[in-house]
């Protein structure tokens, strides 16, 4: 069954967050996602308050800039929520806008080396093995996790070019691909995803998650156009006639079909009603999708 989620945008102030997660929980939404963009909201605060606030509902941090935290101090992070709410909690990390790094002061030569060193120890970490590492950018000297989870949880990457899905295939649990991906770049990730994983001898499923811009209300195709400008994307085909409920249905079919498994529908910058979009999501596009 295709995992069906929607977004909550950084755009949007922290305190409305509550309303628009409790919104989501209540319709029976199976995910929110949340954005750590800078310099806008913590991504991790933002998901602990959102899962403490809510019942059901599984919370997806897509993704957090690894660059801007001690690798150990991510996997606390990590590690706290998921003994704390389970599966409920979803972390992604990526390499992070690059001008945003070096505004922070961050900013790697090397993003690749840098973020290979960050998953490859957080992922020793929440296994609870104790590790020392000297390498580029991660350096730890005999670091264990006091509260590691009883099972590691899967750390997903935000990748974008070859070399980052390669990348994720072969040291990363998942890939968040942003919402300019169509069924053909989903079916290009996928095919590099499985050629690192391929190259590292792996064989669990990864899980592939896709956004996919949506709205709704009586100006939903204008927006939604606006927003495709706006990032100089791609049209949405399914979209040609217009956006409904039912036509967001066929573009996440489109997607799942060409391999992503979770869709996260994201609302545009100039979303008038976050709470009815995430009801919108769960009680009208939901029934669509199988």
């Amino acid at each position: 069954m295709t995992a069906l989620g929607a977004m909550y945008r950084p755009q949007l102030p922290p305190e409305r967050l509550r309303d628009v997660a409790r919104a989501a929980d209540a319709a029976g939404l199976e995910e929110l996602w949340l954005w750590e963009d800078c310099f806008f909201q913590s991504g991790f605060a933002s998901a602990a308050a959102a899962l403490a606030w809510t019942e059901r509902l599984r919370v997806g941090i897509g993704v957090a800039p690894a660059p801007m935290r001690n690798v150990a101090m991510t996997t606390m992070e990590i590690a706290t929520l998921h003994r704390m709410f389970g599966s409920r909690f979803i972390p992604g990390i990526g390499h992070g806008n690059q001008e945003w790094m070096a505004q922070s002061g961050v900013r790697a030569e090397s993003p690749m080396t840098l973020l290979r060193e960050h998953l490859t120890t957080m992922r020793a970490l929440l296994r609870g093995e104790r590790v020392s590492v000297d390498g580029r950018y991660v350096k730890l000297d005999d670091v264990a996790l006091d509260w590691p989870p009883s099972s590691a949880p899967p750390v997903l990457v935000g990748a974008v070019g070859p070399r980052s899905l390669r990348l994720s295939g072969e040291v990363a649990d998942g890939t968040v691909l942003e919402a300019s991906t169509r069924p053909d770049t989903v079916r290009k990730a996928r095919a590099l995803i499985d050629e690192g994983r391929a190259a590292a001898g792996r064989t669990e499923p990864h899980e592939i998650v896709a956004y996919l811009h949506a709205a709704t209300g009586p100006d939903a195709t204008e927006r939604v156009d606006a927003e495709l400008r706006l990032w100089d994307e791609r049209p949405i085909p399914e979209f040609a006639d217009g956006v409904t409920a039912q036509s967001i249905a066929n573009a996440v079919k489109g997607l799942v079909e060409a391999g992503a498994d979770t869709v996260v529908l994201q609302h545009t910058s100039t979303e008038p009603d976050p709470e009815g979009f995430v009801r919108f999501v769960a009680q009208e596009v939901r029934p669509l999708v199988p």
